[in-house]
């Protein structure tokens, strides 16, 4: 039997045999020509030689079959963030909104339609990374003010037909940065509305916790740290000891945060949180580039785990500094994408070439990146049971080929992926025992989801977005203006 026979999104009746040219079993260990079996919705066997029964065989050949891929800030929309890598300054290219639009009122830039296609499509994109369990991230650039129950109903849904293990919450705010003049940007509050999108969260958790055969999971995301007051993040502290799920908060993370924070609270982010006590080993902390000494030990001394995200941090001019200090503290490293593209293959290529820059070269080798997505994301949401391939924990398996031209010679398969891989020399990826990705002829599917349609919709969707940029851009320019092609475009 091909991997072209197995159905896409459906259970397999009887025992699946997966093998390849190496397998990365728990330990972790490297087997070569290794055996690996699904039962279920479970791992039965990794190892060797395989003696009992199955119903089919599948043979990838020169491949890698790891545990699955874990993104704990996984890019959920159509990421608007590139728009910013060629037109700066960000305050002037519609990344703050001026207060002539908050004047008229912020409203939806999506429809409910839209906003629930676009984590539709965003699902697909990380599953086509080698991505099984993910913790999804969004712009609230574009929103009216928070994320909606509605759409992340959608979003449980469209992760249960899909097939990828999701921690979900709609994110909530208490604030927002507005334009008050060039390059003067003042925070600007509500609490009572950051309250409502709190309540909001933990009824959504209380609904969808544990659907779909436990693939869908709760998780608290507060919006970045600048936007939220103290009554807010206390609240969200004690939900998450009510519910026992995990809490999202970007923090450390850039120069505004910094200053907004400072002149708000006289301190750094993650000191303030250590002053209110709502530092633990429960919250989940992307991106720590811009954290301090004392943040760093913050983090060590209440267990905070930090999701490093390489590839948005790098395109914004900052590192983690460092891997290896992070990780020599006993701060629990995890990774997430953040941007597009949503490709965790390419976030641990620029790890490991921003670590070589932060630390002494050797001091950081491509298996800790690889332990960061795997493991370490696993740690950070308290799943010993993620991760790693051993037999009893969920089938979340994802095979990366090894045979493609760009990454030839090969060597070792972890250190050929990092240093040369992407999201496209991924096979076939397993949640809970389901094929929810395969890749035949170069050619990726997904179950649920009309590719070729759907990136031709997305595409459409995005530029109607951009449309709406000088609505709540300084000054109102027109798009030609906001984001000016690279080279001047002639017509034909």
């Amino acid at each position: 039997m091909t991997l072209a026979d197995l159905p896409l999104g459906q259970p397999l009746r009887g025992r699946t045999l997966l093998t390849a040219d190496w397998v990365l079993a728990d330990g972790p260990r490297l087997i070569r020509n290794g055996h690996v079996v699904i039962e279920g919705t479970r791992v039965l066997h990794v190892g060797r030689a395989f003696e009992g029964e199955v119903a089919r065989r599948i043979d990838f050949g020169p491949a890698l079959i790891s545990p699955g891929l874990i993104d704990l800030d996984a890019l959920s929309d159509l990421d608007t963030t590139i728009l910013t890598l060629d037109h700066a300054p960000g305050w002037a290219k519609g990344r703050v909104w001026p207060r002539s639009y908050v004047e008229r009122g912020p409203y939806e830039m999506y429809s409910p339609e839209e906003l629930a296609f676009q984590k539709r499509f965003a699902i697909a994109q990380l599953l086509m990374s080698g991505i099984t369990t993910a913790a999804p991230i969004a712009s609230l650039f574009y929103r009216e003010w928070g994320e909606t129950v509605a759409e992340f109903a959608a979003t449980s849904d469209a992760a249960g037909e899909m097939g990828l293990r999701v921690y979900l919450g709609p994110a909530y705010r208490s604030g927002g940065m507005v334009l008050e003049g060039p390059g003067q940007m003042t925070p600007v509050f509500d609490e009572a509305r950051g309250l409502w999108g709190l309540d909001d969260a933990v009824a959504f958790i209380r609904e969808h916790d544990g659907r779909h055969g436990g693939l869908v999971r709760g998780l608290l995301a507060p919006d970045r740290v600048e936007t939220c007051t103290a009554e807010l993040l206390r609240r969200t502290d004690a939900a998450s000891r009510d519910l026992g799920c995990p809490i999202r908060l970007h923090m450390a993370q850039g120069q505004m945060e910094l200053d907004t924070v400072r002149a708000l609270h006289g301190t750094t982010a993650p000191d303030w949180l250590a002053r209110l006590g709502v530092l633990s080993d429960r919250l989940i902390a992307p991106h720590a580039t811009y954290a301090s000494d004392t943040d760093l030990r913050h983090y060590a001394d209440h267990g905070v785990s930090v999701v490093h995200c390489p590839l948005v941090s790098g395109r914004g001019g900052s590192i983690l500094r460092s891997f290896s200090r992070l990780r020599d503290m006993g701060i629990n490293i995890a990774m997430g994408t953040d941007t597009a593209p949503a490709d965790m293959l390419l976030n641990l290529m620029a790890g490991f070439m921003t670590a070589q820059i932060a630390d002494r070269p050797g001091t950081v080798r491509t298996r800790d990146l690889w332990d960061a997505a795997t493991l370490g994301g696993a740690r950070a949401l308290k799943r010993e049971d993620l991760g790693r391939l051993a037999p009893g924990n969920p089938a979340d398996i994802a095979v990366f080929a090894l045979d493609d031209a760009v990454m030839t010679p090969a060597i070792d398969p972890i250190t050929t992926l990092v240093a040369g891989g992407s999201g496209r020399v991924t096979q076939a990826v397993f949640v809970d025992g389901r094929l929810s990705m395969r890749r035949v002829n170069h050619a990726p599917m997904v179950a649920g989801i009309d590719m070729p349609a759907a990136q031709a919709r997305a595409q459409t969707q995005f530029d109607g977005l951009v449309g709406k940029y000088p609505e709540r851009s300084w000054g109102h320019p027109p798009v030609s203006e906001l984001f000016p092609p690279s080279y001047p475009v002639e017509e034909a």
